[in-house]
């Protein structure tokens, strides 16, 4: 095995980056005479085709934190992460059904114009605040430290903080377009995402093959791995009993078996694919049919997803188990990816490494992305110049992209953060979940009960954020670490745990409930209340193609690996 790249790896790198890198300068220059007006910038202009939706959604939303965060928990749980992934196909169907219809009827750019629209300007301020710390301080670091940790593993080098420098400026050069340019130059990353992932997959599990003398068959491969890891290839794992294992209970705080299905992974889900500006923001522009086949086009892709990001984790799970991944005994699960890279043959490492180059910057060019639209919209138009011409805006979104990606780099460079520790995988969804709660409780109310009132979202995005730091820090403390509520379980540090999605689901429930006895005691039907008609929610036959053959799927996945 070598990480050393040869002439061929990096021609084929340097091919990609100039695809993409030119492809972004064409269509930047092709479209210069709008790209100062803000919605060009930030939203495309409704430009954007269906394809190039569901192929953006997806090369921001695969990133490091996939490749290396959830290839590293299927080296330690197995396929059951991918419950991410397949339950995310079917919340892309709840976010185009009933989601994307009332954003697009109310004429809604940003996350925070949603909540000032529907509720008022200090929810939105609120929660503007909220987002700009959780995509920087979280998203962004996270992103940037599995990235350059990825591909430093793959080089072989000790270039660290130079690689991580690297991916943001390219990131950067990529932003400076706007969202027609990320949305466009997403179609390569995608496409190179899915050939150079596939390709490593299909190479990883032929060397499964001929390490136990089964010739160069991938299918043989993938045999092989379900025969010598069956405890990985379980979608639910049980509560763990009196005596079990150390690693038996640590799965378990990661994925609670099917009390994680009562409320916590659609929580995760919906608010991240239906709340979340770095993702919906690509849908804002265009019309409902073409947001609607867009976000089910992304549904659709999210079922292969697992196929690239946490199969080659069981492949380096099983190899390391069978003496031929040495340098993972002891170290962290996040070096599973790098490790199977090692293996592949040259050309290819420069093609997974362009694969996982194109996930890292297209994730970091759409947060960026996002994180200036908040800023820019929701915070310097609205509170610090209100008269700023359109031209100004942009360029004050354009700093504000540099600003967020410095801070980025300064957060991540020592891993202030501490993601080494947690796993980029879990990091990434237990400190999202700390808002998540009472996000989508605030969402979800304000767009579907009209009785919801300014003073409950205040109250829901407040108490969910508390109640998240309460049952994920002291409830087994100060209630005890067994209650009707919960059971929590003493972590690897000897600490009383809650698994966290049992806590965003509890977390959800109460927030619920004090957002609806609050609205209660207000009127009847809250002034700002969406005035919702039964036809916004019809579908197209073509819709409801696309619907049954992702859950078709999706059920077969289930019934096999259940």
């Amino acid at each position: 095995m070598s990480n050393k790249l040869t002439l061929a790896d990096y021609l084929v790198f340097i091919i990609y980056f100039i695809l993409v890198a030119s492809y972004g300068y064409w269509i930047y220059s092709k479209k210069r005479r709008v790209v100062a007006d803000t919605k060009d910038y930030f939203l495309a202009e409704g430009s954007l085709t269906w394809w190039a939706i569901g192929a953006s959604l997806i090369a921001s939303n695969i990133s490091a934190e996939q490749f290396i965060g959830m290839s590293g928990e299927g080296f330690f749980v197995g396929i059951a992460v991918a419950v991410y992934e397949w339950i995310a196909a079917v919340a892309l169907i709840i976010v185009a059904i009933w989601f994307i219809p009332v954003y697009l009827k109310n004429h809604i750019y940003t996350m925070p114009q949603f909540l000032k629209t529907r509720y008022n300007h200090t929810v939105a301020l609120i929660m503007a605040v909220f987002w700009l710390f959780l995509y920087i301080f979280i998203n962004l670091t996270s992103i940037l430290y599995l990235g350059a940790l990825a591909i430093n593993g793959l080089v072989g080098g000790q270039s660290f903080h130079l690689v991580m420098i690297g991916l943001a400026v390219f990131a950067i050069f990529i932003t400076l377009g706007g969202m027609k340019v990320i949305g466009y130059t997403d179609v390569i990353q995608v496409t190179v995402l899915l050939i150079g992932g596939l390709a490593t997959t299909y190479m990883a599990l032929t060397m499964v093959s001929e390490k136990f003398g089964l010739g160069s068959s991938a299918i043989a491969g993938f045999t092989t791995l379900m025969k010598f890891a069956p405890d990985h290839f379980h979608m639910i794992f049980d509560k763990p009993s009196a005596g079990a294992s150390q690693e038996s209970i640590n799965k378990y705080l990661i994925l609670p078996g099917i009390t994680m299905y009562y409320a916590g992974v659609w929580i995760n889900n919906l608010n991240y694919w239906g709340c979340n500006q770095y993702i919906i923001q690509r849908a804002l522009g265009a019309d409902l049919q073409t947001a609607r086949t867009g976000i089910l086009f992304a549904g659709f892709l999210k079922l292969l997803m697992p196929v690239i990001v946490m199969l080659p984790g069981i492949v380096a799970y099983v190899l390391y188990k069978n003496g031929h991944l040495p340098e993972l005994a002891g170290g962290s699960k996040d070096g599973a990816y790098s490790a199977i890279l090692g293996f592949l043959p040259n050309g290819l490492k420069g093609l997974s490494l362009a694969a996982l180059t194109a996930a890292i910057v297209a994730s970091l060019a759409g947060k960026a992305n996002s994180i200036s639209t908040i800023f820019t919209l929701d915070i310097y138009k609205e509170y610090l110049h209100r008269n700023a011409s359109e031209k100004q805006l942009v360029w004050v979104g354009r700093f504000f992209i540099v600003f967020a990606m410095v801070v980025g780099i300064i957060f991540t460079w020592d891993d202030w953060m501490g993601i080494s520790s947690e796993g980029g995988y879990t990091f990434i969804n237990k400190y999202t979940g700390y808002i998540s709660p009472g996000v989508f409780a605030t969402f979800l109310l304000g767009m579907f009960w009209q009785r919801t009132s300014g003073a409950a979202a205040i109250a829901g995005i407040l108490s969910g954020f508390i109640l998240s730091i309460f049952f994920g820090q002291f409830a087994p403390n100060v209630l005890g670490p067994e209650t009707w509520l919960y059971t929590a379980f003493r972590n690897s540090n000897n600490v009383y745990e809650i698994p966290f999605f049992i806590c965003m689901g509890w977390s959800f429930f109460f927030t619920v409930l004090l957002m609806v006895v609050i609205s209660l005691a207000g009127e009847k039907v809250n002034t700002k209340a969406f005035v919702l008609d039964s036809h916004l929610f019809r579908l197209q036959s073509s819709t409801v193609v696309m619907m049954v053959f992702t859950l078709l799927i999706l059920s077969a996945l289930y019934i096999k690996f259940w």
